[in-house]
């Protein structure tokens, strides 16, 4: 995993001009079944992958926190939404709620969450490859094809299912 892991950034790199082209003509004309498409990629390669072998998401990026989630966190801790601010996130430039540094505060050494239940949003949908209205998220895809190895696939195959 370890190797594949310092590959992906290159290999993403290599097919990035082939993965923005295929992405912006399926903006411009998605297939009618795309949803389903996109669904059946993504139960098929997370049949195949287990996270807790890679967990470079959390190893690597952060996610947004939503007011909910800080809500439901800081409940979790049993302390204030504000104190939970204070402690574990930052301000980003665009406004947002991030954790203050990565790798992910609540990961262990083990890659298991230590608040996997009650996770932020962002986190309980990554890498996203299951999101109504995919061809909405190409950017974002775009980026997670060089951090998850899944997405990295799963956009691959997505290639070879889709012809546009």
């Amino acid at each position: 995993m370890d190797e594949l892991l310092r590959e992906l950034p290159q290999k993403a790199r290599e097919k990035h001009s082939e993965n923005k082209k295929f992405f912006t003509k399926l903006k411009k004309r998605p297939p009618k079944d795309l949803d389903y498409t996109m669904q059946q990629l993504h139960d098929a390669e997370f049949e195949r992958t287990d996270c807790l072998n890679c967990a470079n998401c959390c190893k690597t990026t952060g996610p947004l926190f939503t007011n909910a989630d800080i809500e439901r966190i800081a409940k979790h801790f049993r302390m204030k939404p504000s104190r939970f601010i204070e402690d574990f996130l930052r301000v980003d430039e665009e406004n947002d709620y991030v954790l203050q540094s990565v790798p992910c505060t609540f990961l262990g050494e083990d890659n298991y969450c230590s608040i996997y239940d009650v996770r932020p949003k962002a986190c309980r949908e990554f890498p996203h490859t299951d999101r109504k209205k995919f061809q909405q998220i190409s950017n974002l895809t775009l980026k997670n094809v060089a951090i998850c190895p899944a997405a990295f696939n799963i956009v691959e195959e997505m290639k070879k299912a889709i012809k546009i």
